[in-house]
Order: C-alpha cells, then sequence, then structure tokens
C-alpha cells in the first residue's frame, strides 16, 4: 500500500501522488495542515482554492457542522442531517485539498509534523489549529454525566432522548412527586445556548407535545434557566436582555439571575443564591455555562513553549500566529487574542470565519514572498439569539431590534449560513412546517441510554401502567 504510486493526467500536465504521503499531490512544494473542520478550519481551506499549496484538512469527524442550530436537533425541530455537510462534498471541487478523518494527537514542532492518534504523522509547512472548545464544569467534571453539554451532533442526540425520555417515563410513573422530578428541566447559563435551550424546552411542553399523553399534562413541565449574572443574555444590551427573559417568561420559563451552582446530583440541582442555598429536584440537567480550550491546545502549548489562558485557550501573536512560530497559526474558539475593547474574541462563528479568511490571506502572501503581517482586526457585525416562536433579539449595532422582526431576521442569518443549498432548503421547510404546525417531526429517540442513568420507569421490567389503569 505505501509503495503504490500513481499517475493520471491533469488537464495538460502529468501529475504523481504517492499513496504514502497520504496521496499528496507532488506538483505543489508548500503544505498546509488544518486541524478542524469547523468554521474557522474550513474557511481557511476554502479561501486557499487555487493557491499554489497542498492542503490537508484534518477532522475526526467527517462533516462539518453548524452548531448555532445544535439546539434545534436537541429539541427535536431539526434532524442531524440538515446542519451538517460532509467535508468531502463541500470541497469536491477543490483540487489542491484534501480531506483526511483521523485526529490529532502532539505535534512535533522541530520537524514540522501534526502526530496522529493512530501513529501516522502529517508533514506540514504551514498548520492552522482550529480544534474548538469542549464543556467547562469550573473543576467539576463530575457533573458532566448528569448535565451534558451541547457542542456536538452526539450531545444534541442524547440531550433530544434526554428530554424525550422524561415525558415517556412520567406517562408510566404513579407517585406524583416523581412525575415532577421528571417534568422538571434545568439549564445552566443563560447565554445564547442556554437562553435558546430553554425556550425551546417550554414549547415543547406547552405546545408540541400537547394532547400527545394520556396519564400526565406536558404542559404541567417546569424549565428553569440558571445565570451567575444580573440577567440573561449578559453580554447584550440590558434592554434586550429585558425582552428575553420576558419573552423566557411568557414561555413559563422560571429565570434565577445571580445564581451560582454548588452540585449536581441524581437527585437534581443545588444552587446559591447570597446566603440561601436551595436544592432543585430535576431528573434533567444541561449545561451551557461555560467552554474550555481543547485538549489539543494544551499539546501545543507543551511542543511551542505559548500560553494558555485560564480557560485552556491559547494565548496567540497579532497575527494569529504562535510566538517564536511564524508557521503555526490558532483560530476559532481555541484562541485567546483580545479585540478593541481590551476583552477576548467571543467564541462565535463570525470571529472563527473572520480569522480563517484571514489566515488564508497572510499564507497566500507568504507564498508570494510578502512577510508583512498585519494584525488581525474582527469586524463585529452584531449578535442574535431567539428564544422561541416569533421571539428573538437582535443587536446589530446600529439598530436593535427583538420580537417578530428579530426573529425572521434570525431566521435570515442563520438559514444563509448553512453551508449547503440543500441544507438551506431542508431547514426552511422544516422551520415552515414547525411554524404553522408548532410540530417538531425529529421527535426521535435514537439514544438508548446505559439503564443505570435511566430513571425507574425505563429500568427493564418495570411497569407502572397496569397499575394506574
Amino acid at each position: 500500500y505505501h509503495n503504490i504510486v500513481i499517475n493520471y493526467t491533469y488537464g495538460n500536465e502529468l501529475t504523481l501522488i504517492s499513496e504514502s504521503e497520504g496521496a499528496m499531490n507532488e506538483k505543489y512544494k508548500r503544505r498546509v495542515v488544518v486541524v478542524g473542520g469547523g468554521f474557522g478550519g474550513l474557511e481557511v481551506a476554502r479561501k486557499l482554492h487555487g493557491a499554489d499549496v497542498q492542503i490537508t484538512l484534518l477532522d475526526r469527524r467527517n462533516f462539518h457542522l453548524f452548531q448555532p442550530l445544535l439546539y434545534q436537533v436537541a429539541t427535536g425541530a431539526l434532524s442531524p442531517a440538515n446542519i451538517a455537510a460532509p467535508l468531502r462534498a463541500v470541497l469536491k471541487r477543490h483540487q489542491n485539498t484534501q480531506v483526511l478523518l483521523g485526529e490529532a494527537s502532539g505535534f512535533d514542532v522541530d520537524n514540522h509534523r501534526v502526530l496522529l492518534s493512530d501513529g501516522d504523522e502529517l508533514p506540514y509547512d504551514f498548520l492552522v489549529v482550529a480544534a474548538g472548545v469542549r464543556h467547562h464544569y469550573f473543576g467539576n467534571p463530575q457533573w458532566e454525566a448528569l448535565a451534558p453539554g451541547l457542542k456536538t451532533l452526539e450531545d444534541a442526540t442524547n440531550i433530544r432522548a434526554r428530554v424525550l425520555y422524561a415525558f415517556e417515563a412520567a406517562e408510566r410513573e404513579t407517585d406524583p412527586a416523581e412525575v415532577a422530578r421528571l417534568l422538571t428541566f434545568v439549564v445552566v447559563g443563560a447565554g445564547p445556548t442556554g437562553v435558546e435551550m430553554a425556550g425551546a424546552i417550554a414549547e415543547i411542553a406547552h405546545f408540541t407535545l400537547r394532547e400527545n399523553f394520556r396519564a400526565i399534562d406536558p404542559s404541567a413541565a417546569k424549565v428553569i434557566l440558571i445565570e451567575g449574572t444580573d440577567r440573561v443574555l449578559p453580554s447584550y444590551p440590558p434592554g434586550l436582555s429585558a425582552n428575553a427573559q420576558q419573552a423566557l417568561e411568557r414561555l413559563k420559563v422560571s429565570v434565577r439571575t445571580q445564581s451560582f451552582v454548588t452540585n449536581v446530583s441524581p437527585e437534581g440541582v443545588t444552587i446559591k443564591s447570597g446566603d440561601h442555598t436551595e436544592m432543585i429536584e430535576a431528573r434533567n440537567v444541561i449545561w451551557a455555562a461555560g467552554v474550555q480550550g481543547s485538549p489539543l491546545g494544551t499539546a501545543l502549548a507543551q511542543a511551542t513553549g505559548a500560553e494558555l489562558d485560564k480557560f485552556g485557550r491559547v494565548m496567540v501573536e497579532p497575527d494569529l500566529s504562535l510566538p517564536n512560530h511564524p508557521e503555526i497559526f490558532v483560530i476559532g474558539d481555541m484562541s485567546h487574542l483580545k479585540g478593541k475593547d481590551g476583552k477576548p474574541l467571543p467564541g462565535v462563528a463570525p470571529v472563527a470565519q473572520q480569522q480563517g479568511r484571514y489566515v488564508a490571506r497572510l499564507i497566500r502572501s507568504q507564498l508570494q514572498g510578502k512577510n508583512e503581517r498585519r494584525p488581525f482586526r474582527y469586524f463585529d457585525k452584531g449578535s442574535m439569539a431567539t428564544i422561541g416562536r416569533a421571539a428573538a433579539v437582535a443587536d446589530l449595532h446600529i439598530v436593535r431590534f427583538a420580537g417578530m422582526l428579530g426573529w425572521m431576521a434570525w431566521l435570515f442569518i442563520h438559514l444563509m449560513s448553512l453551508v449547503r443549498f440543500q441544507n438551506r432548503i431542508l431547514v426552511l421547510l422544516q422551520w415552515a412546517w414547525s411554524y404553522f404546525t408548532r410540530n417538531r417531526s425529529a421527535r426521535l429517540i435514537t439514544v438508548q441510554r446505559p439503564p443505570q442513568e435511566q430513571p425507574d420507569a425505563l429500568q427493564p421490567g418495570y411497569n407502572k401502567v397496569s397499575e394506574r389503569r
């Protein structure tokens, strides 16, 4: 396998490909390795299309994921394929780009090699690391099993199963106290993800599942949103935060601000507000309170001597490179770079996309022998968050609005941000159907939770239906 050499004609030029180098096209003398096929990494690969450089895009998943809509998969509004696009399909016309399925485990910066978990190595002349972030439990990693976060498709389908299982278990339960615990949902963190999750779960309980059950009333479900600061959406202007909270309260979401989680257990969540401590009995807890850098950031810091911030993000130079390593760039959520306001740039898709385009331009100029590197500047176009049907807030800096107008703007921008036209059509049809019917067609339990994690009503051999009848 490693000695096979294939010759083929591309245009009028004979090209040599060696499988021992992962089918690297030898007509390109310079190599760019991009680790991560998210917003930043994919943008680098797309913008280097046609450049005189061989690009290798490495990801442990074979698809690009549109993370801003993950919560809609987690709440049954969209199917996973609606917000994911195969990387090979996206880049199939990019003849200088190769997509590899694999996982980076370390770096040999002296020899310009990316080390893979299966023992292989990828040589590079330029390296772009865009591996993203993971959940941050502030020193309590044991909470993750009880309070899952939302970063991957697996997270989304797991949360969807948990939410839907709760109603199914409650239908079979005869103890009113246990029914109440099953139908209590706690969302920790009132940033955009937390607000969107809380609003979506409330809509499921009050509208989507109406008349779907016989023994329980789904609208009796409680949704509690916990936030450590004094308002929801703390990064938004106070007026929009107030509008968002009012929209949540119309959906009967209980908002607890200035409250901090001190413990998560199978019985529920313990929160502290001032001097008051309260135990909220709940079977379902969803974590949206914080993120930390990918473990790959730690490996990169050890290999290069770069510094990490307190959240494990890599401190980068103004041109997004690493100190003493101008050939290595870190972009997206796992990088730490201060903006014009002196605060670190937010971990949102527009930042990663703009950084990806910037690095691609910089690499092009380097290939042309230009060594000038202007600092990266982020152009903030604004931010949006949706609370539910016909309710959203939008801060576009020059104008701010909420309600139906904000919701329509949110729909349009997110729809056009999807990578493939096919996904845009599918999502548009799903949204239209959900709007007019309040139905969520992807309410499927596709993840079988381990028995020890299931409520009693879902344990094998457990049957209270006959008792209730």
